[in-house]
């Protein structure tokens, strides 16, 4: 089976590196653009006397150098999921070598590339430098221009579309083949529950009437209130414990009343103080409640048991195309979608209806877990 590559999603970079990486970008970028024109411009200008040809032969291997330490530069400050540029294979000669880079869509979207960060990285200069006195456009802006940055970065330097499509196709028939061994999963811990828990109830609940009829036959009333009493407690029980199985696979209150009841629910059995903030009007469809309900419901059970929060929120909110889930604590952080882990889990159901989950965890916190669920698919 080959390797599961993730699809190409630019995540919320970190406020520290993006300005960091906004800042240097702009002198890494000037640098690029003044060799890159220049050598151009004397290449082209000297191509008739032989001359210019080395010329255009070391600003190739410069743009395609440049294209590399950009995508680099992307990984490392703005967690860009940019792989390493799949280049054509250059062979033979040092001319024919030339010719196949020429050839290389790579080559020129690494060019394009560099071309147009110039003029932006003059803008993301200022915003970066603005960033380290005004504290506002450190923590919203700069950010969010590292976002669009990252996000151009993955157009021209990431994969081209076919390459994205059959990556996003790979991506999701992994994870609708986890979402099917989850559902097995969960359909086994039905039966268990069943049969360890209501089952052997109503077991109960009939070996206790059999009892009481023969109590009946000799005449022992006491008896026989005394064993009816117990099958009537152990049909209660059993009757909870059906309850609590079935709001575990759709919860009557979701259905019921919605996204915003289900989700207040929720939150007040958490035992830290949740705030929850639901404006999902209209309302988004069964699928999409029921995984939004589940991924809140998974989170904030693992804010309670692992992050040492003191408090967590609960925003979720609708777009025409999308229901949003954002769920804050601030606890100590470091949380990470692992393989196996629970995160991963929670990117596993959202996947299920083409949803993202994106995790924001600095070491100290805050934490941000942030689910994209589309109405449509």
């Amino acid at each position: 089976m080959a390797e599961e590559r993730a699809p190409l999603e630019q995540p919320r970079p970190r406020a520290v590196r993006t300005i960091t990486y906004l800042i240097t970008g702009f002198v890494l970028r000037l640098v690029e653009f003044v060799l890159i024109v220049t050598l151009l411009a004397v290449g082209i200008g000297t191509v008739v006397i032989w001359v210019g040809i080395p010329l255009l032969m070391l600003t190739t291997s410069m743009v395609r150098g440049f294209g590399d330490l950009e995508r680099r530069f992307a990984r490392r400050m703005l967690d860009t999921p940019l792989p390493d540029a799949d280049r054509l294979p250059t062979e033979g000669p040092l001319l024919r070598r030339w010719r196949y880079r020429l050839v290389d869509p790579t080559t020129w979207r690494d060019l394009g590339f560099l071309l147009l960060s110039f003029p932006l990285a003059v803008a993301e200069g200022a915003i970066g430098l603005a960033s380290i006195i005004l504290l506002p456009m450190a923590i919203w802006v700069a950010p969010w221009i590292g976002w669009m940055h990252g996000s151009l970065a993955i157009a021209l330097l990431g994969p081209n579309k076919a390459e994205r499509l059959a990556v996003k196709a790979q991506h999701l028939q992994a994870s609708r083949a986890r979402g099917v061994d989850a559902a097995e999963a969960e359909r086994r811990r039905i039966e268990r529950d069943l049969h360890d828990g209501a089952q052997q109830r109503l077991v109960a609940v009939a070996m206790s009437l059999g009892r009481a009829k023969n109590k009946m036959k000799t005449g022992d009333p006491e008896g026989v209130r005394a064993l009816i009493d117990e099958a009537h407690a152990d049909a209660k029980l059993a009757v909870s414990e059906l309850r609590d199985l079935a709001r575990g696979i759709y919860p009557a209150v979701l259905g019921d009343r919605g996204l915003d009841a289900a989700l207040s629910a929720q939150a007040a059995k958490s035992p830290i103080p949740v705030e929850v903030r639901v404006e999902v009007e209209p309302r988004p469809p069964a699928a999409v409640e029921t995984t939004a309900y589940f991924i809140v419901g998974e989170t904030l059970a693992n804010v309670a048991k692992h992050s040492g929060a003191t408090e967590a929120g609960v925003k979720v909110w609708r777009t025409d195309e999308k229901v949003i889930v954002e769920i804050t604590d601030n606890g100590r952080g470091g949380a990470e979608l692992r393989p196996g882990g629970g995160l991963a889990g929670l990117a596993d159901r959202a996947a299920t209806i083409d949803g993202v989950i994106t995790v924001v965890s600095p070491s100290g916190g805050p934490t941000v877990i942030r689910a994209d669920l589309p109405c449509q698919w």
